[in-house]
């Protein structure tokens, strides 16, 4: 597998996807007293590391790798998330 392969293997992960919205929906829960950019600059680079420690086969290039691509492939579907949830704020009128 190259890192291309890597990358899209990982934005298509349902369970990344599904720990990245959990991270958006608790740091929502959380904001007044943790802040906004600190609690997702330490889930993202949670979720980087745990997935690939957890896995039984590593991918290609090693650990630092799919860590690596992990922490842009984390921030790609953050991104996402956040547009998404922007988009239905001001959807719904509370932008």
């Amino acid at each position: 597998m190259d890192l291309v392969d890597v990358f899209l293997s990982q934005v298509r992960d349902p369970f990344r996807i599904g720990l990245m919205i959990a991270l958006v929906l608790t740091m929502q829960r959380t904001r007044g007293a943790t802040g906004t950019w600190v609690p997702l600059a330490a889930g993202v680079l949670f979720v980087a590391v745990i997935i690939p420690m957890t896995l039984a086969r590593p991918e290609a290039g090693g650990m630092t790798v799919a860590i690596g691509v992990g922490l842009l492939s984390n921030a790609v579907l953050l991104a996402v998330i956040l547009g998404i949830l922007a988009l239905w704020q001001r959807l719904r009128g509370r932008a």
